[in-house]
């Protein structure tokens, strides 16, 4: 791509992002908002790359693609459980525990996507990041082993991102 394309679409992928966002949020496709859709999804990025961070290098797509897959079955599993542990057990028998997770992750945006990860996954959230972004802190809402999670969170989600921002 030339260099004038990317001055004028310095974030392509987003702009059509946000000129589907436009349309569905209109729930009609018809000229004017497609044209309108791609002013807005052209507009915004180009106004706002000054404030963006350096690209990450090195991304890779195709293992991004498995990781949402993963992570939207660890939603669905964790729903289950979530509504198991509600539905049979008494509050007085729940374990709630606060987990430090040591992050290897460096990048802002592979730490941003973990701690969202954590995050939509029902049970856990992300509480906290150390101010020097070495470490993670997470609720969990049931667990009998904060060993465990803390070691899930980094074999399941932490080494796929490190794999995916390389």
């Amino acid at each position: 791509m030339t260099r004038a394309f990317y001055w004028l679409f310095p974030h392509p992928l987003l702009t059509l992002l946000l000129t589907v966002v436009w349309l569905l949020l209109h729930s009609t496709v018809s000229p004017g908002m497609v044209v309108f859709g791609l002013i807005l999804g052209t507009l915004i990025p180009w106004m706002t790359s000054v404030w963006w961070p350096d690209t990450p290098r090195g991304f890779r797509l195709g293992h991004m693609l498995v990781y949402v897959v993963i992570v939207l079955w660890d939603i669905v599993i964790a729903n289950l459980q979530v509504a198991w542990i509600v539905l049979t057990k008494p509050n007085a028998q729940l374990r709630p525990a606060w987990v430090v997770v040591p992050l290897d992750l460096r990048q802002p945006e592979a730490i941003t996507i973990l701690a969202g990860s954590i995050t939509l996954t029902p049970g856990t959230i992300s509480a906290d990041l150390s101010d020097e972004g070495h470490s993670l802190l997470v609720h969990a809402l049931h667990t009998d082993d904060p060993d465990a999670v803390r070691d899930d969170i980094k074999n399941r989600y932490e080494r796929r991102l490190m794999e995916i921002f390389r």
